[in-house]
C-alpha cells in the first residue's frame, strides 16, 4: 500500500508541472497572438472568434441572467425610491392644491365684497423673441411685433411670470425691448409687505440694484418687489421680482422671469390710468343740484331767535296753516 502511494506521488507531481507549464505556454502564445498587429494575424484572430465564440453560448447564458437578474433588482430599487419621492410631492401637491383653492375662494370673496373693477383696458398682446442686443453694456431683445399691431413706446413686456422690460422703439414690423438689467432702465417698485417704495436701477448684471429705499431697515431678503405704478411708467402690481442682498450689503432684486430663456413675451397694452384734471368737481356740487335752503342769519332778520331752530319747519301741528286747514275740513 505505502508502495503504490509512493508511486501515485511520483507520477502526479510531474503531471501536473507539465500541466502547468504547458497552460502558460497557451496563455502566452494566446496572448501574444492577439497582440501582433498584422493582417494575416487579424484573419486568423477572426476565424478563431467565429469558430469558438457561436459555439460557447450556451456557456454565457447563466452569466448573461444572472447580470440581467442584478440589473433588474437595481432598476427596481430606484423605481420604489422615485415611488416614494412621488408619494411625498403628491401629498404636498395636495395640501398646496387645497390652500391655493382656498386662497381663490377668499379673493373671489374680498373681490365680491369690495366690489373691485378690474381694468378692461389692461390687455396684451405675445411677441417673439428674435434676437438680441449681444452687447454687455446693453441690455435689449428685439421683437416680431411693430407699428402695425399697436404697439406704443413704454408699453411694458412680460414673459408671463414677472416683468421683463418696456418698450423703447418700435417699427412696423419689430420693436425693441430695453431689459430691466440695462444700465438705462429705472422702474418705481413697491415692496411688499412693509410698503416701502424704491426704484429698480439697472446695471447690466443680472440682478438689479435697489435704489431711493424711504427705509432699508424695513426691507428684508426675500420680500415681494412689484411695480408701484408711479409716474405712469407701468401698470401697478406687475412682479418684479424678490429683494435680496449681494456680497457688499447692497439691496438688489432677483428678477422673477427667466432672462436665459426669453423667447415669447407679452406686450401688455397700457394706455395709462384716468387722469384728475378738477378734483374740485369731487366735493363741489355741480350747478342745479338739490341743495339745502340757506335762510338769512338772524342779525339780518333782527330777531331775537336761536339760529339752531330753523324757522320754516314747524314744531308743532298747529302753527301749520296747511295741517289747520285739514283739520277745519
Amino acid at each position: 500500500m505505502a508502495k503504490d502511494r509512493s508511486q501515485r506521488e511520483d507520477y502526479t507531481t510531474p503531471l501536473r508541472r507539465l500541466l502547468v507549464v504547458v497552460a502558460c505556454l497557451c496563455l502566452a502564445a494566446l496572448f501574444l497572438v492577439w497582440r501582433i498587429d498584422s493582417p494575416r494575424v487579424e484573419r486568423f484572430r477572426a476565424q478563431l472568434i467565429d469558430a469558438v465564440v457561436p459555439n460557447m453560448d450556451w456557456a454565457m447564458v447563466p452569466v448573461t441572467g444572472a447580470i440581467n437578474l442584478f440589473r433588474d433588482f437595481q432598476s427596481y430599487q430606484r423605481l420604489a425610491e422615485q415611488n416614494r419621492e412621488l408619494r411625498s410631492e403628491l401629498r404636498q401637491m395636495r395640501a398646496w392644491k387645497e390652500a391655493a383653492l382656498q386662497l381663490e375662494q377668499e379673493n373671489a370673496r374680498l373681490l365680491d365684497l369690495n366690489n373691485v373693477r378690474l381694468d378692461p383696458k389692461l390687455t396684451f398682446i405675445t411677441g417673439v423673441v428674435m434676437a438680441d442686443s449681444g452687447s454687455p453694456f446693453r441690455q435689449s431683445v428685439i421683437l416680431n411685433v411693430g407699428a402695425r399691431d399697436g404697439i406704443q413706446d413704454g408699453w411694458a413686456t412680460m414673459d408671463g411670470i414677472g416683468l421683463v422690460g418696456r418698450i423703447s422703439g418700435t417699427g412696423r414690423n419689430t420693436a425693441r425691448v430695453v431689459l430691466l438689467t440695462d444700465a438705462a432702465s429705472a422702474v418705481p417698485v413697491t415692496i411688499q409687505p412693509s410698503g416701502q417704495t424704491a426704484l429698480v436701477t439697472g446695471d447690466n448684471s443680472t440682478a438689479p440694484l435697489l435704489t431711493f429705499l424711504e427705509n432699508a431697515d424695513l426691507v428684508r431678503p426675500g420680500d415681494r418687489v412689484i411695480t408701484s405704478g408711479d409716474g405712469d411708467v407701468f401698470p401697478a402690481g406687475l412682479l418684479v421680482g424678490q429683494a435680496t442682498l449681494d456680497r457688499s450689503g447692497r439691496m438688489r432684486v432677483r428678477l422673477s422671469a427667466d432672462y436665459e430663456r426669453l423667447e415669447f413675451l407679452r406686450v401688455l397694452r397700457h394706455h395709462g390710468t384716468q387722469v384728475i384734471r378738477d378734483p374740485g368737481g369731487l366735493i363741489v356740487p355741480a350747478p342745479g343740484a338739490n341743495t339745502p335752503r340757506s335762510r338769512p342769519s338772524d342779525l339780518e332778520l333782527g330777531t331775537d331767535t336761536p339760529t339752531d331752530i330753523p324757522t320754516d319747519i314747524p314744531t308743532d301741528g298747529a302753527a301749520d296753516p296747511a295741517a289747520s286747514g285739514a283739520d277745519n275740513g
